[in-house]
């Protein structure tokens, strides 16, 4: 714990993480309702160990010092409340500026400071973003967005919100005045999450969701690096993703193979590890994509992004790769006649950079899985694992060890 000192003269304390490296972008975590606990902590300590200089200010000590509750038991709920209604929002928002300028003079920071907030945080990360120009904000599942969105013109540097569509206290109207307001601001990315409640985020809260909660996480991560990491280096990870992301799109949804070759260089390979489909050069690429990839691939194919690393020159990103076998997949299971069945497998792929272009794809993926999947080989009596290898990929908490078990 460390002490900073409040605008108006006072002080309060706040919890500081430290990269392994001893230096980096600064991080400003803004708390829930239950004070500095363990899941703030969590949260620095988790931007620390990417690289990050993490720090939580106790934005309750107006009222209260040291707050730090679960979301357990009602009588913390109760006592959460009564502080959130308590609280003074432009206090907070100015303590939260002070926890800026302290990472911006702090030692093992590089001067680059962003903001993350959940719940009363989220809000309190779009107040912040709009009235003191942070190097760049993001606010999970903010309550009260709505009420100050008279303040959108304060928004100069770049703000990412996550909406969790069934969020009681972020109701559809207030959603939509959101919408309307930012939508068109270029420095404002929102990501709308239908299905998820509030604190879907929250480890161990009622409405968590480990997949949900991890792509919001990579959203992040990927926003936080090319803002805060250094124009030139987050500038050539953007250009990398992007170019990646147009690539997948023009395999995916566009289905156009001339696209997509003109997204790798003239020698690119691809390699399907696992059974060897791919080809070298734009001639053998050219086949590959318009007769055995692109047609052969079911209509209902869907990828659930995992994790996405982005270097100096390649991407990797972990997928669950899902579809059900309605046609012939001659890149994944050649010669094999479709059998109706449906196969959910987790992917990953390594994708090598050269001149701003795709100069190789490296793909794997547990054959053996795919195969008990569609019925080719008996799971039963192999040790291999069907579909559960993907439902553990998105919910890590599933039971290991089952097959020494068996």
């Amino acid at each position: 714990m460390i002490t900073i000192n409040s605008s108006d003269g006072g002080e309060f304390d706040a919890y500081l993480a430290l990269p392994a490296a001893g230096f980096g972008p600064g991080i400003v975590v803004l708390q829930e309702i239950f004070g500095v606990n363990q899941f703030m902590r969590d949260v620095c300590d988790w931007y620390a160990a990417h690289g990050f200089v993490a720090v939580c200010p106790d934005l309750f000590w107006r009222q209260e010092r040291g707050v730090d509750m679960t979301d357990k038991s009602e009588a913390e709920w109760q006592k959460a409340f009564a502080l959130y209604q308590g609280l003074d929002q432009s206090k907070a928002v100015e303590d939260s500026a002070a926890a800026v300028e302290y990472l911006r003079r702090h030692p093992a920071g590089s001067g680059r400071v962003g903001a993350v907030g959940f719940c009363l945080g989220g809000n309190l990360a779009w107040l912040l973003s709009a009235r003191f120009n942070p190097d760049c904000a993001v606010g999970y599942y903010g309550v009260g967005i709505e009420k100050t969105l008279n303040e959108a013109a304060g928004v100069r540097s770049p703000l990412m919100l996550h909406i969790a569509g069934l969020d009681k206290y972020c109701p559809p109207a207030a959603q939509q005045q959101i919408h309307a307001t930012l939508a068109g601001n270029p420095l404002v990315t929102i990501h709308d999450y239908p299905e998820q409640d509030h604190a879907f985020g929250r480890a161990g809260g009622e409405h968590y969701d480990a997949a949900a909660a991890e792509l919001a996480h990579l959203r992040s991560m990927e926003f936080l690096m090319r803002h805060l990491a250094g124009a030139g280096f987050a500038s050539a990870q953007k250009v990398l993703s992007d170019r990646w992301d147009e690539h997948v799109k023009y395999e995916f949804a566009t289905r156009d193979t001339e696209d997509t070759l003109k997204t790798m260089v003239a020698d690119a390979y691809v390699n399907h590890i696992p059974v060897m489909t791919g080809g070298v050069g734009h001639d053998e690429l050219r086949e590959f994509y318009s007769q055995r990839f692109i047609p052969q691939m079911p209509p209902d194919t869907s990828m659930t992004p995992v994790s996405r690393t982005v270097g100096l020159d390649r991407v990797v990103d972990e997928m669950v790769f899902e579809f059900t076998h309605t046609a012939r997949m001659d890149w994944m299971l050649p010669g094999v006649e479709p059998t109706g069945k449906h196969v959910k497998v987790p992917l990953v792929v390594i994708v090598h950079f050269r001149e701003g272009k795709l100069a190789h794809e490296h793909i794997y993926w547990d054959q053996a899985s795919v195969l008990a999947q569609v019925g080719l080989i008996d799971a039963r009596n192999l040790p291999v694992a069907g579909g559960e290898t993907a439902e553990k990929v998105l919910n890590p908490k599933l039971p290991a060890n089952e097959l020494m078990k068996r």
